[in-house]
């Protein structure tokens, strides 16, 4: 069943599409059918810059089970480092 909910958020990082690099100034994470993935449905997850068109996105449909282990690989990640180590406060403070 699609939730036909969508959860938007502001992001800031880069990353690399048809066209290569762009900043991510957005994403969205929503469970549908997906559009190559062969599952009735999936986690998707779009990495945006809606300011410089459609070529500047990456789209990324995930089972359940790989959804909730990315976001443990995440926490995991972020807990082995430093706090604050990547964050855009400390990456302004460094290049200052």
């Amino acid at each position: 069943m699609c939730t036909y909910q969508t959860i938007k958020m502001a992001l800031d990082g880069a990353a690399k599409g048809a066209n290569g690099w762009f900043t991510l100034t957005g994403g969205a994470v929503y469970v549908d059918h997906p559009y190559h993935a062969c599952h009735e449905h999936t986690v998707n997850i779009d990495f945006t810059n809606r300011g410089d068109g459609p070529s500047a996105r990456v789209a990324v449909e995930l089972t359940e089970e790989a959804a909730l282990a990315l976001v443990e690989a995440i926490q995991k990640a972020l807990a082995s480092a430093p706090p604050g180590l990547a964050s855009a406060a400390t990456s302004a403070a460094g290049a200052a």
